[in-house]
């Protein structure tokens, strides 16, 4: 006997619709009757409603109610069956550092640096293949937002959610972004062995305007340990106003200095260049429509991928087409299914009349 389990047990909670159903029937025949009953002479409604079967009427009912319920059991994908299967996984160890600073709000890259970023890395995480990925947030300081994974829909979602509230202090520390990321590989990564070595890349996604020194030195650091670093920059030369928005997302300005002057933030891929080619990596400039994605996804699959743990993937037996083939059935049947009498009707003349 089959042990059903069903892959979307919500779907369940739409059975209500059939109790319902079932009052409604009621309540429409006990209206319908006592109209009968209130407007018309008892000979003449008997006369009139000779030709219904309430047989056939009550299994047009039941067919109803019985093609709704195996309608709500496909929905919920009754299975059964479980099988096991092991799936290997081979990839790297790839942290997404993304630059969250004041700065990235600047617009001179269409619609902004840093929703222009997201949207690039979004693809990124697209072409994925078996890589684990997490995700850093950095300006002045740096925060793990999410820790190496294989569950893309999770980390589209933490990186959808960057904004310069997403980290405690502006600026752009490009020493903090890399140590974080470098030690996030490290307490979530898969340990190094003499028959395999794990790949381990940072991605460091920033406009280069760096505040604070030090970044070249843990570029160098990480590299020594075994990590790669590449880079992606964001914006223009020319560079651009930061916005100034009110809580209704409205533009109320534009930021300003201590002495009231505009800020203009100009993109620079020095800092960039630097960190890539100290990370053994590469850099890209990212700009709308551009291949820098793509670029980068090539020059990582370059690199040694390593072969993750196995993972225990349940295989179960689907049977919702018997409940939704059987459903089809009972509704073709039950608009085949008339509701009068074969017998019972006569004709005289041009009137109809019951039969003696």
């Amino acid at each position: 006997m089959f042990d059903y389990r069903f892959e979307d047990p919500a779907a369940l909670q739409l059975l209500w619709l059939v109790p319902l159903v079932v009052f409604l029937i009621w309540w429409t025949a006990r209206r319908t009757a006592g109209v009968i009953e209130r407007q018309m002479n008892p000979k003449i409604a008997a006369f009139l409603t000779r030709s219904v079967s309430p047989g056939r009427r009550k299994w047009k009912n039941i067919l109803q109610c019985l093609t709704l319920a195996l309608f709500v059991f496909s929905l919920a994908r009754p299975q059964s069956g479980e099988g096991k299967q092991k799936a290997k996984s081979e990839g790297l160890e790839i942290m997404l550092a993304v630059d969250v600073s004041n700065s990235m709000l600047a617009e001179d890259a269409r619609p902004s640096r840093l929703e222009l970023a997201k949207r690039e890395l979004s693809r990124f995480i697209d072409r994925l293949g078996g890589d684990k990925v997490g995700l850093v947030a950095f300006a002045g300081s740096a925060i793990l937002l999410s820790p190496l994974t294989n569950d893309k829909a999770a980390l589209k979602m933490f990186l959808e959610s960057l904004t310069p509230d997403s980290v405690a202090t502006q600026g752009t520390d490009f020493k903090r972004a890399i140590d974080e990321s470098f030690r996030a590989l490290q307490r979530g990564g898969t340990e190094s062995d003499e028959q395999q070595k794990v790949t381990r890349v940072i991605v460091l996604v920033s406009d280069g305007e760096e505040t604070e020194k030090g970044g070249l030195d843990a570029a160098e650091k990480a590299t020594a340990d075994g990590v790669r670093i590449f880079t992606l920059g964001v914006g223009t030369e020319q560079g651009g106003q930061i916005p100034v928005r009110d809580r209704d997302g409205n533009l109320a300005g534009y930021k300003r200095d201590t002495k009231g002057q505009v800020v203009v933030t100009k993109f620079t891929d020095e800092a960039m260049k630097a960190l890539a080619q100290a990370g053994q990596g590469s850099y890209q400039h990212v700009t709308f429509g551009g291949d820098a994605v793509q670029l980068l996804r090539a020059s990582i699959d370059r690199l040694e991928k390593a072969q993750f743990d196995s993972l225990e993937v349940s295989h179960y037996n689907e049977h919702y087409q018997t409940f939704l083939f059987v459903a089809i059935l009972l509704a073709l049947s039950e608009l085949a299914l008339g509701e009068r009498k074969r017998e019972g009707r006569i004709w005289r003349g041009r009137f109809e009349a019951p039969m003696d």
